[in-house]
């Protein structure tokens, strides 16, 4: 580890550069080690040069896969010749070949440290053009497991702003998962700073200044990602942030449906539990009174809820509402209009009413009461349902 630490790192000598090939980037690679040379070979030099980079990148992948880290570092230290390949094809590969088996062995080597994987990475990025963007971003993903957040974020702004090479698909692809993980740094200071935020009383003098930081996080946070989500592919972690950031912001947003969507599929129950609070926040807004998919959605998470013995979810969302929901949603006045103009709407409502207020409801027993064909089958395992599940005392009326 020491040859390929130092080789990365030291200064080139008079007595190096007469054994070493050096490069422009100022990089110098010795010759491989005499027992690679002694590989058999065809007596000409191209022949030579290309069997042995050949026998040392097989040696490297099987000390790769024995997890010899110390053997794969000395035969990587020989290795880096492959760069001055008289093959075009083979040299413009090399980089990223080098940059893949190098970093998996600085990531791994007992011996290895942050100096060593930043200089690696940095001198790799600047040989060719092609993977700048590949390396800054597996390299932001490395400070980032070492809790680097702030060099990861520099190391992402840098990527960004980037604009030398071709602008390809793939190139594409890099830019638009850079822009949505330096969002997902900027979302998770904005958490950081919500978090501060809870702790501190709305009298406190440092109140407002936070409040306005973790705005302005919010709005950074959003810009970086909004636009990504319009782009084919599968985002989710993204898209959970950027969602999870308009909910603080505008809980009715229409995202917020598929928001709920991703949440209630997740294993962990606290995702769980805020899908059942994103679809009481939609449906504070008078705008989505009469959103049939957002009542769906409901009529049949708390249903869900309720049978998985999560009572104490619904109760934390319903207590905040009780004393406005009912006249809001739930009145006489809105059980006759909703069955008028959307009997498909009404039943979704009459449930989520039933179970909240219990079957004594206005809005429920009004429907309950209606002769319905199509309907009639739907509206008795509703009657069943509440029965059985309402939070409420059935002998209570609303």
């Amino acid at each position: 580890m020491s040859d390929f630490s130092e080789e990365l790192k030291g200064p080139v000598t008079d007595d190096e550069v007469e054994t070493s090939v050096l490069t422009g980037a100022g990089m110098h690679f010795p010759w491989l080690q005499t027992y690679i040379e002694t590989v058999a070979i065809g007596g000409k030099r191209k022949k030579d040069f290309a069997q042995t980079t050949s026998a040392c990148l097989s040696f490297i992948q099987e000390a790769l896969l024995k997890h010899q880290w110390q053997q794969a570092a000395e035969y990587m230290y020989s290795y880096f010749q492959t760069l001055e390949d008289s093959d075009s094809y083979k040299r413009q590969a090399a980089p990223e070949i080098i940059w893949k088996l190098g970093s998996e062995i600085l990531f791994y080597h007992p011996k290895s440290n942050m100096e060593t994987f930043n200089t690696f990475a940095d001198r790799m990025k600047n040989i060719g053009v092609m993977n700048y963007l590949k390396i800054s971003l597996q390299h932001a993903l490395y400070l980032l497991h070492h809790g680097m957040l702030k060099d990861a974020k520099r190391n992402l702004s840098e990527a960004e702003t980037w604009r030398h090479g071709e602008n390809t698909s793939s190139r594409g692809i890099l830019i638009n998962l850079i822009q949505a993980y330096k969002g997902l740094l900027q979302y998770y200071t904005w958490s950081k700073k919500k978090m501060e935020l809870s702790k501190l009383d709305k009298d406190d003098y440092a109140y407002n200044a936070v409040a306005q930081d973790v705005f302005n996080h919010s709005w950074k946070t959003s810009a970086n990602i909004s636009a990504l989500i319009k782009i084919p592919g599968v985002w989710d972690p993204f898209v959970k942030s950027y969602v999870e950031i308009l909910y603080q912001i505008v809980p009715s947003h229409k995202l917020m449906l598929e928001f709920h969507t991703l949440l209630r599929k997740s294993e962990k129950e606290e995702h769980r539990k805020l899908g059942l609070e994103v679809l009481f926040g939609v449906l504070d807004f008078a705008g989505c009174t009469k959103n049939i998919t957002a009542w769906k959605y409901l009529a049949k998470y708390l249903k869900k809820t309720l049978m998985g013995n999560h009572l104490a979810w619904v109760q934390d969302e319903w207590n905040s509402r009780k004393n406005w929901w009912p006249s809001f949603h739930f009145s006489y006045f809105w059980a006759k209009s909703d069955w008028k103009e959307d009997t498909a709407l009404a039943c979704e409502k009459a449930f989520v009413a039933g179970l909240l207020l219990g079957k004594g409801c206005r809005y429920f027993r009004y429907i309950l009461k209606q002769d319905h064909q199509i309907l009639g089958k739907k509206i008795k395992r509703m009657k069943r349902s509440v029965k059985k599940y309402s939070i409420v005392n059935p002998r209570l009326s609303y």
